[in-house]
């Protein structure tokens, strides 16, 4: 009787791991490094992913801040346990190019889950980007955003200046800073989250000044810094001259500076569009405007993120994840992705539904990021900067700016320090 108990109990136990596995789920990790009402948009798609079908399960795994996700990457496929996707800033993707074996391109995955990639469905200037320069697109470009300005009305309105109309130039920025610190309506007038990505490549790309040779890297790998000609000094020095009084407040190498706006210490922000939720959350009366310029506006260039799929998973892993992409890619997902976050509309057809809904005719400061990054066809200086190394340098930068801050050192010793220490890095990087 024993045996016959133990033999059903075995049966029993066969049976359902048969069933199990027959409905097995593959599942999908995803780590990434949104925070706030960026890092609740990333919950929620992955929820409705995993409900809208059975067979695959995205899990999103929260991994630090763009750099800490990108060095957790980079750590775990050393150690042999890579996630299957992984954002990667704006910064890291001449990293990730660098590391061709370390990943499969989001073409071939795609086209592993029966679609052709057609790279006609997305916003050029983001998909050419993420792409090899046959046109293969390498990442998903998942949370492709620009630098816009951000103001606190209330505290324009305190200052006395016209809460209808923000600062057009870099100039009325700085007139703009003064006035509200002087006049008591905030503790400081500007800060800005970003100082490399913001105020040195979309400061060059904006005013089609030249960031570095090589067509700032798309062009080849031998770059050499020029971030030390007037213009950048010039910026910097106002920068600097600022910082003495707390006019400007320096917030942090990455997205700090955010916390400092949203306490209402300061009226003016040069931000990412992706950083729209947080704001819209905080309840704040606010208003934007186009990123600052010197002169005749150019075109900025991506930034945010994108997704990168790592080699040596399972075809099964794969089909997952063309059918999140897929999903992603949907006009309507797009289209709410958009709205929401602030972050760029990646395909066309969301832009062009976004339009059609008259989303713009009630939010039309919500298309500034487009029109910036679209309105004109890009040039040697505007097509984007791309380095195997390009976080290191940025570190390598922010040092230097910090000094400057601190009263150590001028802006052009400060750019100059950089251009010669970034040109020795990248030439360590490239050889």
């Amino acid at each position: 009787m024993k045996h016959q108990v133990i033999a059903a109990g075995f049966a029993a136990s066969v049976a359902l791991l048969s069933t199990t596995s027959a409905f097995a789920v593959t599942e999908i990790s995803w780590w990434h490094a949104m925070t706030g009402a960026n890092n609740e948009v990333v919950e929620t798609l992955s929820k409705e992913f995993n409900e809208s079908q059975s067979e695959f399960k995205i899990t999103p795994v929260f991994k630090g801040t763009y750099p800490e996700t990108l060095n957790a990457g980079i750590a775990a496929f050393r150690a042999k346990q890579p996630p299957t996707i992984m954002q990667v800033f704006d910064a890291g993707t001449g990293v990730m190019m660098a590391a061709e074996g370390a990943i499969k391109p989001a073409a071939d995955v795609l086209s592993m889950g029966g679609t052709a990639f057609d790279k006609n469905q997305y916003l050029p200037g983001i998909v050419a980007y993420y792409s090899k320069p046959d046109g293969t697109m390498l990442s998903f470009p998942y949370n492709s955003s620009s630098p816009i300005l951000y103001y606190n009305k209330d505290i324009f309105a305190k200052a006395g200046l016209d809460v209808d109309n923000p600062p057009k130039t870099w100039n009325e920025v700085w007139e703009a800073a003064k006035k509200i610190k002087s006049s008591g309506a905030a503790p400081c007038g500007f800060t800005s989250t970003w100082l490399t990505w913001i105020h040195t490549e979309n400061f060059a790309a904006w005013n089609n000044y030249q960031w570095g040779t090589q067509e700032n890297g798309i062009a080849g790998p031998n770059v050499e810094l020029k971030i030390n000609a007037k213009p950048f000094v010039d910026h910097f020095q106002a920068l600097a001259d600022l910082a003495k009084d707390g006019t400007f407040k320096y917030g942090g190498r990455t997205s700090e500076a955010k916390q400092i706006f949203l306490a209402g210490e300061c009226g003016i922000f040069s931000e990412s569009s992706g950083g729209l939720g947080d704001i819209v959350k905080s309840g704040m009366n606010y208003g934007t405007g186009m990123l600052p310029y010197d002169t005749e506006p150019q075109n900025t260039i991506p930034g945010g993120a994108s997704l990168w799929v790592f080699a040596g998973k399972s075809d099964e892993e794969y089909k997952g994840v063309a059918a999140f992409f897929n999903f992603l890619s949907k006009t309507d997902i797009q289209a709410r992705l958009h709205q929401v976050s602030g972050y760029l509309p990646v395909t066309l057809a969301a832009y062009e539904k976004t339009k059609a809904d008259g989303f713009y005719e009630k939010n039309p400061a919500r298309e500034i990021p487009i029109k910036q990054m679209l309105g004109k066809a890009p040039t040697e200086n505007s097509k984007g900067v791309r380095l195997a190394n390009l976080p290191q340098v940025r570190d390598i930068m922010n040092e230097e700016f910090e000094k400057m801050l601190a009263g150590e050192q001028t802006a052009q010793q400060a750019l100059d320090n950089a251009v010669s220490r970034g040109n020795a890095a990248i030439k360590e990087a490239t050889n």
